[in-house]
Order: C-alpha cells, then structure tokens, then sequence
C-alpha cells in the first residue's frame, strides 16, 4: 500500500502526481544539477507494487528481495548506484511483555528514495511532515530522508529501554523485599530474553553506520556525516545500556538463586530443629512402650508427672537453645 509519494525540488514539495514510471522521469529531466528526487513510502506492499517500484526507478532485484522480506537483520547494501538500508525498528508491550519487531527497508539513489515498511511497528508519516517543514535539511537530498528514518528507528529504542529500566528496577526490589511473593526467576529470563531480542536488533547497526560514514555514496554528502556520526554516538549508548541490563538480570538471577538456598537451608533447620524436639518426647515413650514386666519407676506414685516434667524441661531446653542459635 502507497502510504506516501512526494517529489521534492531544492528542499520544497512539488507536484507528485503520476505513476511512479512518471515521478522517475521527472526526476532525471532535472539537468545537471539533479536537485529533485521522488519520496515513496510503502506500508506491506503487495509484489504488484514492489515490480511497478522496481521497473520505474531500475532498482537492483536483491534490494527488492530485501524490501519484501520481513526478516531480514539490519544491514548496509549498494547495488548499482542503489545504497540499500535495512532496519528493524521495535516496540516493547507493558501489557503483554512482548518485544514486537517491524522492518523498514530504504533503497535510495541521488534521484529517489523508496521506503518500504514491513509492520506498523514504526510509522513515518509524521516523519515526512516534520522533514517538508524543514527545507533546508530537505534540501540535502534523499541521504537527508535516509538518515532521518535511521534515526528515528534509533530513537525508538530509548522508549523500549526505559520500559525494561522500569521492569528491572521493580524486579530487583521484589528480590530483595523480605516479603514473601511469587518467585521472580520466570520474570528475569523473560527480560533476559527480551534484552538479548534487542541487541539482536540493535548491535548489527554499528556495523551499518560504520559503512556509511566510510561511503563514498553520492547521498551520503559531508554535511550527513556529522549527522551519521551522531546517530552512531546514539547506538553506543544503546549497547551500553544493553550490556548494563545484561549484567544486572545476570546478578538479580544468581542473587535469587542464593536467597532461595538461603531460604531452604532455613528451612531444613527448621525441620531439624522440630524433629530434635520431636525426638524427645518419642524416645522416652517408646522406652516406656516396651511392656517390660520389671520396671521399678513405674512403681512409683509421681513417676508419671516427673517423666512428663522432665520430657517437658528437656523440650524447653532444646527449643530455646535453637531459638537462641536463630534455627527456630
């Protein structure tokens, strides 16, 4: 579906009516000077869409192939004059506590670009707004769109990251809460695993954004390089982040861990302790529980209460002793 079709001349919108064989055209009766290119944006095209793309701008059949895979790990292409970027926006649901991934696919040249949006992930429409409000950005051509849209994608991690600080802050204060509640280990590998998802997304775009500040693409001018290099600062913060999350769902796991075993060494003091207590009072009435015929304490007129006395003082003796020593 054409979300979006806009043709631009020196930073500012023009009339963009017309097929796509039409906006190519028009694009390349420019001159010399080659200051106007064609903005697509497709949201899951349909194949028809992609050849009609294909066929009107002369875009390389791999890039294509990329555009109309929604699995694709972010990576940096140049087919032809083609510089092909593929990214994988994504977006974290407090709800469900699912990481839900998009891709966004740019195949640009110094006379187009094409955006090709797989999920709604990462919609752009209000990316294209803000861009034709600023002519002179606009004005850097399709490399100016390119970068825009990485950063963008960039900038929705922080969201995502925020969202897990929030989930393992509350984690962390569970584990080390002294009130009992449901075990937390499900929790911390389900953020183990939505971390690991995310760096999965993210870490490939160092590898992206070191080849394009290395590029000697025409899109890429030395006016976006300063703009690349500052998106690559933005992703070694992410990583950073990353790694930190890694770390400390790595230590919250081995801290609950060892307050669970804690917990059950009490617990099976605790069970020893009773049974001590427990073995007392056993042993005494199965020495009493023999039936033996002579046994001269029987005889006695107390004996009954002094056994129970002394069953009862040793008893006392044992429990406060393991009160004492913190077993009970």
């Amino acid at each position: 579906m054409i979300v979006g079709q806009g043709l631009y001349h020196d930073g500012f919108p023009v009339n963009s009516e017309g097929t796509f064989a039409e906006l190519a055209a028009r694009c390349h009766d420019d001159g010399p000077e080659n200051t106007t290119f064609a903005w697509i944006g497709l949201a899951d095209p349909s194949n028809t869409e992609l050849s009609d793309i294909q066929a009107a701008f002369n875009i390389h059949p791999l890039a294509i192939e990329d555009a109309g895979s929604g699995e694709e790990r972010p990576k940096v292409d140049l087919f032809g004059d083609t510089l092909t970027v593929v990214l994988r926006p994504a977006r974290f649901d407090r709800e469900t506590h699912h990481l839900d991934f998009g891709q966004i696919t740019i195949m640009c040249s110094p006379t187009y670009v094409v955006v090709v949006r797989r999920g709604d992930v990462q919609p752009l429409a209000r990316l294209r707004r803000s861009l034709e409000s600023k002519p002179s950005q606009l004005k850097l051509g399709p490399g100016a769109v390119m970068h825009e849209i990485l950063d963008t994608v960039v900038e929705g991690y922080y969201p995502t990251l925020d969202h897990l600080y929030e989930d393992i802050s509350s984690l962390e204060e569970r584990i080390f809460s002294n009130t009992a509640g449901p075990d937390p280990t499900e929790d911390i590998y389900r953020l183990q695993a939505v971390v690991l998802r995310l760096t999965k997304a993210v870490a490939p775009l160092n590898d992206v954004l070191k080849s394009l500040r290395h590029s000697d693409h025409p899109v890429l001018t030395d006016a976006l390089q300063h703009y690349v290099a500052d998106t690559d600062d933005d992703v070694q913060r992410i990583m950073d982040t990353l790694s930190s999350d890694r770390d400390v769902l790595l230590s919250a796991l081995e801290a609950n861990l060892t307050k669970v075993s804690i917990r059950q060494n009490e617990d099976m003091r605790k069970m020893s302790a009773w049974a001590a207590l427990i073995a007392v009072p056993t042993a005494i009435a199965g020495i009493y529980g023999m039936n033996f015929k002579n046994m001269p304490e029987t005889e006695f007129e107390y004996a009954y209460y002094i056994v129970l006395g002394g069953i009862a003082l040793i008893c006392l003796f044992l429990w406060r002793s393991f009160k004492r020593s913190g077993w009970l």
